[in-house]
């Protein structure tokens, strides 16, 4: 797997999956440095989560896998503050944090290959039971959906769209950003769709 050096936006709660879309407000400093510097080269960023109760630290630890987004639209504000909205292009697997002058952390990084394996379709059965189970789920939730046009959308689109839509907590998500094949994906969100609302204090559901 080829490595690249990776900029980073550690933001806890705020993760982006593949093909997917996440708009940002930036305001820090040292992420609109981050901007700047991404804008005058290949409008990439990586978004990653740092961990557990040191997310308000300076410098956090941060999860292993993140997911490396390109800068489609920019909006430069005049205090200098940005928005943006980021598309997910693939995830990446820290090897290592670089020692850098930059105020905004970089690493290396392994990055995953955007060609299509067979562990990124699902059989009939296994897209079959994850539609049940969002049309059972948005029905509880009381959202609406149409889901004529879920019918049209790729394995990818479907499983990807519900691990980033979807009210999990950041732990979770996390682990369903982490699994190994699109069908453990899937697996894994069909279980916390089970799951949510079963749980004490809240109604939020953890996968571990």
């Amino acid at each position: 797997m080829p490595t690249q050096r990776i900029s980073l936006f550690p933001l806890s709660g705020a993760l982006l999956f593949p093909g997917m879309q996440l708009p940002l407000h930036i305001f820090e400093p040292r992420y609109r440095a981050l901007i700047s510097d991404a804008m005058a080269r290949d409008r990439r960023i990586g978004m990653i989560q740092p961990r557990g109760e040191q997310s308000k630290s300076v410098n956090p630890d941060l999860y292993g896998i993140g997911c490396l987004g390109h800068i489609g639209e920019f909006e430069a504000l005049e205090d200098g503050r940005y928005n943006i909205i980021l598309t997910g292009v693939a995830r990446f697997r820290v090897v290592r944090e670089l020692t850098v002058t930059t105020p905004f952390r970089q690493v290396e990084a392994e990055v995953e290959s955007l060609a299509v394996h067979d562990d990124d379709v699902l059989a009939s059965a296994e897209r079959a039971a994850l539609e049940q189970e969002s049309q059972r789920f948005a029905k509880a939730q009381g959202y609406v959906v149409d889901w004529d046009a879920v019918s049209r959308l790729d394995d990818a689109s479907l499983v990807n769209g519900i691990a980033q839509i979807a009210p999990f907590d950041a732990a979770s998500k996390q682990v369903l950003l982490e699994a190994a094949s699109l069908r453990e994906r899937a697996d894994r969100t069909i279980q916390l769709m089970q799951f949510f609302g079963r749980t004490d204090g809240g109604g939020q559901a953890t996968l571990q």
